[in-house]
């Protein structure tokens, strides 16, 4: 047992965001956690990591388990390098030993970074890398053997290929045992789907507030179906004992004189558990805000139609010779790295920005284009929500029909105490379906959703794709959200980043082009190893300027760099003997021998490296 919560409450304020909820975390377990936006579903992860504390409850830990938290959001100072990083989260004093640098040092390479990218600035890295930065530094803080994981959105901002890094990161094994127990919040349902042994959903629709089924997404969605399905006949059956109860009580005293107290008392807790149970399946029901698009009345069939058209920034080309027709009923979804240049194209078909070649044709009259930004920094932070909600009065009109702003918030999950609160103090979630309601508002003939996905819970991600799939124009949609993707898109546009793209009828035809763009690009990396051991072999022939001692130690450490890998591979043949799987010490004690070897094995190549270069 790594962690057990139990009995953990939270209220903030008058709210109770959960109460008296329990969960154990076992060596090998990746647990994701789910639930409705304002469930507290941060909030208990923030608890399991010791960065809050509940209410009531206790969190047992044993004191030799280690736990790192990666939040949701990468904050790094300005001028701090990404080495610099890691290295102030490496203690001074290790268990294993080791120095900070070379606890740093390995941290940065576990996570997949470059040794020349260890001077940049911390700052200035794109999603993807401030997340494996974040990784490395939580790694650093516990001299890189940690038992445990949790992770906050971790999937948020990153494109695919930092998405299959995290997939690779939370389910590499070594010596046949996972690497690390985790407990994860995310909306992800094909990283659910990859990843989690378990699931947890947080939700008023459950007694006590938790459901938890082991498996994956998929077997999650089975299960929870199966509960659903029977709380409802539950509440049917036990609807029919109250009604016989009511024709009893309803005959006066003198027929309630022929039951027992007992009795009495039994229809009275048959009422209260009816009640319990119909607020369960109401919250069941109740699954997610109302999301509706709405087309301008235009009877066009074709919309934007883009012929050859190229873009490049100076020396980096972005697309070329690129041909696009969208139409009513077309989704085309844009993928590519971060910087690969898919909010430039969407600008060029929109009109934001002329190509450098080639031209677009729009339909006349010019489609009406509604833009949904994954930026969403339209609202001064003070803004109250309900002025956000409705900027010209306390009514909106949506499809013909007046409403409240009471009514049009709660269509967005918004209670009515929230319609004074400044916009700032809204979380990811609900910033979006502010930013949804406001769309929704704007008859549109061309949908462009730049990262839709960020921050909203599955029930409003389900009834986004409803919504879109229903939509009687044209959609643009850039989202890592693959299971979105799948979906939806009728074509997807790759984007290499090197001016070239593809077009793909079918996500797995996408996915398998990114493939073969990483394959290659390690295969790049790759080629320049030969260079690399020649420039080596040169600089041994030169005259050494190590000192005696340093010489000594040079002379030796590829002896020992043998040795380290030798204690390697035996203590992997430990753990693949049955024996020492069958007994928990012996196991234990080999991948204890298993750690130990690989922290040397990566400081002696470290410190290899450190004297080649000190060599003339």
């Amino acid at each position: 047992m790594l962690l057990h919560a139990r009995d953990i409450s939270k209220a903030h304020g008058i709210r109770t965001l959960f109460s008296d909820v329990s969960m154990r975390v076992d060596q090998g377990d990746r647990i994701g956690v789910i639930g409705p936006n304002g469930a507290g579903k941060s909030t208990l992860l923030k608890i399991l990591a010791g960065q809050e504390t509940p209410d009531t409850g206790e969190i047992i830990t044993p004191s030799a388990v280690s736990s790192v938290y990666i939040p949701q959001v990468d904050r790094f100072d300005d001028g701090v390098s990404v080495f610099d990083a890691v290295l102030d989260r490496a203690p001074l004093h290790a268990s294993n030993h080791l120095e900070p640098e070379v606890i740093a040092e390995i941290a940065l390479s576990k996570v997949g970074f470059a040794k020349e990218q260890w001077t940049a600035q911390a700052s200035t890295l794109s999603g993807g890398w401030r997340k494996r930065l974040s990784s490395a530094c939580a790694l650093s803080s516990c001299a890189n053997e940690p038992d445990l994981v949790l992770l906050d959105e971790p999937t948020n901002h990153l494109d695919l290929e930092g998405i299959a890094w995290l997939e690779e990161f939370l389910t590499s094994r070594i010596g046949g045992q996972a690497a690390y127990a985790s407990v994860f919040v995310t909306h992800d349902r094909r990283f659910l789907e990859l990843v989690a042994t378990r699931i947890i959903e947080l939700s008023d629709a459950y007694p006590g507030g938790v459901l938890s089924v082991n498996g994956n997404y998929s077997e999650f969605v089975r299960r929870r179906a199966e509960f659903v399905e029977g709380q409802t006949k539950a509440a049917q059956s036990l609807a029919s004992e109250v009604r016989k109860d009511q024709v009893w009580l309803s005959r006066g005293a003198q027929g309630r004189q022929s039951k027992q107290k007992k009795q009495i008392d039994a229809s009275a807790l048959r009422q209260t558990e009816l009640e319990q149970i119909r607020a369960r399946n109401e919250a069941a029901a109740s699954t997610g805000a109302k999301v509706e698009f709405t087309a301008t009345d235009r009877q066009t069939k074709k919309l934007i139609a883009a012929d050859g058209i190229s873009k490049a920034y100076g020396d980096l080309r972005l697309f070329t010779d690129l041909d696009l027709v969208l139409g009513v009923g077309d989704c085309v979804g844009l993928l590519g790295a971060n910087g690969s240049g898919k909010t430039t194209l969407i600008k060029v078909l929109t009109d934001e920005l002329k190509p450098d070649a080639g031209s677009i044709r729009y339909s006349d009259p010019l489609p009406r284009v509604v833009v949904f930004s994954q930026h969403r920094e339209d609202f001064d932070p003070t803004t109250p929500l309900g002025e956000a909600l409705c900027p010209v009065s306390d009514r909106v009109e949506f499809r013909g029909r007046v409403m409240h702003i009471t009514s049009w918030a709660r269509r967005f999950m918004f209670r009515d105490d929230q319609l004074t609160q400044p916009v700032g103090s809204l979380s990811g979630g609900e910033l979006a379906r502010v930013h949804i309601a406001r769309i929704m508002l704007e008859p549109a003939d061309v949908l462009v959703l730049d990262e839709p996905t960020n921050d909203l819970d599955i029930p409003t991600l389900e009834l986004l794709e409803e919504s879109l799939s229903d939509f009687p124009g044209a959609v643009i949609l850039v989202t890592h959200d693959r299971t979105m993707l799948e979906r939806l898109a009728t074509s997807i546009v790759v984007l290499e980043g090197t001016g070239t793209q593809q077009i793909c009828p079918s996500l797995d035809q996408a996915l398998k082009v990114l493939d073969m763009q990483a394959s290659k690009s390690d295969t790049e990396t790759r080629s320049k190893a030969p260079e690399e051991k020649t420039a080596r072999v040169r600089d041994a022939s030169q005259p050494k300027k190590l000192s005696y001692k340093d010489q000594r130690e040079f002379d030796q450490i590829e002896e020992k760099i043998m040795e380290a890998d030798e204690r390697i591979e035996s203590a992997q043949a430990a753990l693949a003997d049955p024996k020492v799987l069958a007994d928990h010490t012996m196991m234990t004690q080999a991948c204890h021998t298993l750690d130990e070897a690989q922290a040397e094995s990566a400081r002696l190549y470290a410190r290899w490296d450190e004297l080649e270069a000190m060599q003339g």
